[in-house]
């Protein structure tokens, strides 16, 4: 029997938070043993997703994805330039009732092995001050405004790189034909020390083309005036908060992302930042998780 301990909610670091006598079941062990569903467990290594079918079609499936974005190119490693490694990351995602909802595998850079100056420079992003965004639940509760969550699915992957990043092939999904050959990157990964920032540069300067503008106080909050009303828009990352008096004109909007971005429409907004939003009658009701 496969015991998981109990998640520790106190919020200091204990000994078993820290690692220190914390307990590893590797994949290899339990395929060993026999008895027990791979596709249940988050794999530590490549090589033993490799052997389960879930995690290997999930790995081609981000490979696939890398490869429509043309996130790179293969080319002989310049003289001189830094080549950066990279590792997949596997991740089950679940539903809110607990079962799985799929099985994701995410190839991420090695932002550890850049060298600054060389493969990155600035790396800032800004992000939505947690005051702003009470403040925009306020005004939508007060005008009785509807709130809605979008989800920009692999964002980062949307960002244009300023510097030349050289990159390892993915491993298990090395090139056979050209095996040394390494990646340059053409568009930002999720890993990279300047990702987040490639991916905000893209965004923003994309919401003017919808008529929004940023605002003084806080560059992370977009608003659009239009004759029917107003649109607020508030990105944080790669999640977003919509709302306004202008119903038809925030339609336009989640289309017009969709269209350029791959744009999740969460519905009805429930949970931002640390934020528990309920809906009652009589306006909203936040709660800290």
């Amino acid at each position: 029997v496969l015991e998981v301990p109990p998640m520790n909610l106190h919020p200091m670091q204990t000994r078993s938070k820290s690692g220190i006598v914390k307990k590893k079941v590797f994949l290899t062990t339990l395929q060993e043993s026999g008895g027990f569903d791979l596709s249940l467990v988050e794999p530590a290594t490549y090589k033993t997703a490799l052997k389960v079918p879930v995690w290997l079609t999930a790995m081609k499936e981000e490979i696939d994805a890398l490869h429509s974005q043309g996130t790179w190119s293969l080319v002989p490693l310049p003289h001189n330039k830094n080549l950066v490694g990279c590792k997949w990351i596997f991740k089950i995602k679940k539903h809110a009732d607990g079962s799985i909802a799929r099985h994701k595998a995410r190839l991420v850079a090695k932002g550890f092995s850049q060298e600054p100056g060389q493969d990155y420079g600035e790396t800032f992003s800004p992000v939505v001050k947690p005051t702003t965004v009470r403040i925009v639940l306020a005004l939508a509760a007060h005008f009785g405004w509807q709130l809605r969550q979008l989800d920009v699915k692999n964002a980062f992957l949307h960002g244009i790189l300023q510097e030349e990043v050289y990159m390892a092939q993915p491993p298990g999904f090395e090139d056979s034909h050209h095996p040394t050959l390494v990646c340059k990157l053409l568009k930002s990964l999720y890993g990279l020390k300047q990702a987040p920032r490639a991916w905000n540069d893209r965004f923003t300067s994309f919401l003017p083309t919808l008529g929004f503008q940023h605002t003084y106080s806080d560059s992370s909050l977009f608003v659009k005036q239009v004759d029917s009303g107003i649109v607020i828009l508030l990105v944080y990352v790669d999640d977003i908060i919509i709302t306004g008096s202008a119903v038809s004109e925030i339609h336009k909007v989640i289309q017009s992302l969709t269209v350029e971005f791959e744009i999740k429409d969460l519905g009805d907004l429930h949970y931002f930042l640390g934020l528990q939003i309920s809906h009652t009658n009589t306006g909203l009701f936040l709660s800290q998780s």
